[in-house]
């Protein structure tokens, strides 16, 4: 019977190392992919009430409200696929909470629709340089029918080239402009006229010359 000689450095102690190396990267592993989960819940999400803002408009569209019963939650949009890049997001928008404690009064209705447009340009930004790969977990562009003749011709193709967001924007949240044709004094005249204040009022908050008024309703 041929034997085989063990190396003199795979010790009792180095196997033990290794075994137990292998298993503290398998609990890590599956503490990620719980990490990510729930950091991906519409309910995480609004723990903070700016985001609560948020979520109103999207608890009236298509992706909440869905005929075909499949609804889209935060993470399925906002969080890429894979525990590796999923987890790199969450720590990347460990930023957006920092803004949130020590910037502007995002919970302050005037202050959040304010900064939105930033936000949604930032967003779809985030979209782009992904091809929209988040679009994909539930849209296949090629079996996309359609209700008009032409539906199945434009993903097919008129979009060769493009991605979701290039041409699909406004259909969750608040609607804001394309950055191309956005007109900050229009938007902060509108945000005015909304909340009733003065004009003017939305330039000085902006640049925190003032405080905003104090209004706890929601979006609309």
């Amino acid at each position: 019977m041929i034997k085989f000689a063990v190396p003199a450095i795979i010790t009792r102690r180095v196997v033990t190392a290794l075994v137990i190396a292998f298993g503290s990267g398998v609990v890590f592993m599956l503490m990620l992919i719980e990490f990510d989960h729930q950091t991906s819940t519409e309910e995480f999400c609004t723990t903070c009430h700016s985001m609560e803002l948020t979520a109103s408009p999207y608890r009236e569209s298509s992706h909440y409200l869905p005929t075909s019963g499949v609804r889209a939650s935060c993470g399925d949009c906002h969080v890429s696929e894979g525990v590796l890049s999923a987890t790199l997001d969450h720590v990347m928008g460990t930023k957006d909470l920092f803004k949130q404690l020590f910037g502007p009064d995002y919970d302050n209705p005037v202050v959040n629709n304010l900064h939105l447009p930033e936000a949604a340009f930032k967003a779809r930004q985030w979209f782009r340089e992904r091809d929209s790969a988040t679009c994909s977990r539930c849209h296949l562009q090629e079996a996309i029918v359609g209700s008009r003749a032409d539906t199945a011709k434009i993903h097919q193709e008129d979009a060769v080239g493009k991605s979701c967001i290039d041409c699909h924007i406004n259909l969750v949240h608040r609607k804001v402009p394309g950055k191309e044709t956005f007109k900050r004094d229009a938007w902060n005249r509108m945000i005015e006229e909304e909340f009733g204040l003065e004009p003017g009022m939305a330039d000085k908050i902006l640049k925190g010359e003032i405080e905003p008024p104090e209004i706890t309703a929601g979006v609309n």
